[in-house]
């Protein structure tokens, strides 16, 4: 999404093909495996991490979000600004997103992460399970909820121009 209106379309598959067949296989291993990177096998023949216990990443969040974002900012590096945004010239003419599209693609998320998140606990079959889909349930929506309280805060006593609303 970083760079899918700045590419062609060879250098978009160049960037995914790269991204998913290498980069994302071996992050994905050494959080995963068990056997990582920072593992290391002592004298008594144990498994051993140099930070500590293994990674409890759930549903895989922390690893897919973590490479999608920094393989996302190398490529918005790389590409650098849509022509035309930081232009003088054609900076007043400059056509921004589409606010009211972009709530509605964000709902459209959100309603999606409530079947993902807690059907990731894989069953429930029980009242542990249960309540363990209902917590992810809940920070679902508590999240989402916080962090678009902090942009308004943020929108309106920090980023210039100081404004109560996005638009």
């Amino acid at each position: 999404g970083a760079m899918a209106e700045r590419t062609q379309l060879k250098g978009f598959i160049t960037f995914t093909v790269l991204m998913t067949s290498i980069i994302y296989p071996i992050v994905v291993y050494w959080g995963w495996s068990g056997s990582g990177v920072f593992n290391f096998t002592d004298e008594a023949g144990e498994s051993k991490s140099v930070v500590g216990p293994p990674l409890i990443d759930f549903a895989g969040s922390g690893l897919v979000h973590m490479v999608g974002g920094i393989g996302a900012l190398c490529g918005a590096v790389i590409v650098g600004p849509r022509k035309g945004r930081y232009d003088p010239e054609t900076e007043a003419h400059f056509q921004g997103h589409s606010i009211p599209l972009c709530v509605l693609g964000t709902f459209f998320l959100w309603f999606g992460w409530y079947g993902f998140n807690p059907g990731s606990t894989g069953a429930m079959h029980d009242k542990a399970t249960a309540n363990v889909a209902g917590l992810v349930a809940v920070n679902t929506t508590l999240s989402p909820c916080v962090s678009g309280l902090l942009v308004f805060l943020l929108r309106a006593t920090v980023v210039s121009p100081k404004l109560l609303d996005v638009g």
